[in-house]
């Protein structure tokens, strides 16, 4: 569609996928899916967080795909899935579902990566027969499953109500965001990435934003203002490993913690320093090494592998 605007070269230019297919959801939704990789390969799939796009998990798709079959998806109204009036949790969780449920066999499982909104899909539907059947671990990026516009930092104000009535105001507006100009690079580094984010990783990021259309960007926005899926962390009953970066102004390192601490397998949690909201894009070999670790201890074997025997917390870098 003309609204893609990715880029097209380079580590972050999406791969051409094996197979593209239109999933149906629960309300008649109709979702794009791309299926990467050798289609006997252990899978991956991956939910991209708001106003992204399968684009988004280039990095994750060029560098696992040689020997993983990764399924990427584009929620509903972002990419190249049509828009639909139903914006709420319940609806990502049975797009989710719908995915599963068409890409993958019965009784296969599978790794389940979400960033950011994909992460709120995960836990919204962490109670849904149909993922509890094909989750085999989970890998939660740079999310949180409850009062975001209170804990975020876009704004450089004091926490309290006058900071979230603003945050909650600049996130959902209907403005249109333009073409990516040099200003708005900038901006979206401001408050998305980490400060020493490479200027490829940022013009990625940026065509992926600028492309979601602005009704979409705000429809979405209220439901994760009004967010509450603490109860969806207390039942993702699956090992889940968490990554957060510690310049995060949209999902600081307050909701990893509080993931963390309630979730029933927690694998440990990976806080990056310097690093911003787009984990995926700002670290990708981290974050694919996450992933393949998650595979071969709970997809093809080795429990050990992914340190399966409990919760840790790590700084990288530190």
């Amino acid at each position: 569609m003309s609204r893609l605007t990715h880029v097209t070269s380079g580590p972050y230019a999406p791969p051409a996928p094996a197979r593209e297919l239109t999933v149906v959801s629960a309300d008649g939704a109709r979702l794009h899916a791309e299926v990467h990789g050798p289609a006997d390969a252990p899978p991956v799939v991956l939910a991209h967080g708001w106003t992204c796009s399968t684009a988004f998990w280039a990095a994750q798709i060029r560098e696992l795909a040689a020997d993983h079959r990764v399924i990427a998806y584009d929620q509903r109204g972002h990419g190249r899935s049509p828009a639909s009036s139903a914006c709420t949790t319940r609806a990502l969780a049975d797009d989710l579902e719908a995915v599963l449920a068409h890409t993958l066999a019965p009784g296969e499982r599978a790794v389940i990566v979400g960033h950011s909104m994909g992460g709120m899909t995960v836990m919204a539907a962490a109670a849904r027969p149909r993922f509890r059947a094909h989750a085999a671990a989970v890998l939660l990026c740079s999310t949180g499953s409850s009062r975001l516009v209170a804990e975020a930092r876009v704004l450089p104000l004091r926490a309290g109500g006058p900071r979230s009535w603003l945050t909650a105001r600049v996130l959902a507006s209907r403005a249109p965001l333009g073409p990516v100009t040099p200003v708005a690079r900038r901006i979206l580094k401001y408050a998305t990435m980490g400060p020493g984010s490479a200027p490829h990783m940022v013009e990625a990021c940026a065509r992926i934003v600028h492309a979601c259309p602005r009704a979409v960007r705000h429809a979405w926005a209220h439901v994760l203002a009004q967010l509450d899926l603490d109860q969806g962390v207390r039942e993702l009953d699956v090992p889940t490993e968490i990554v957060a970066g510690t310049a995060d102004r949209l999902t600081p390192p307050v909701h990893a913690r509080a993931l963390a601490a309630a979730l029933p397998h927690p694998l440990g949690l990976t806080e990056l320093p310097g690093i911003g909201h787009m984990t995926p894009v700002e670290a990708p070999e981290l974050v694919n090494g996450k992933i393949r670790a998650l595979v071969a201890a709970y997809v093809t074997g080795a429990p050990e592998a992914a340190g399966a025997d409990g919760p840790e917390r790590i700084k990288e870098g530190s």
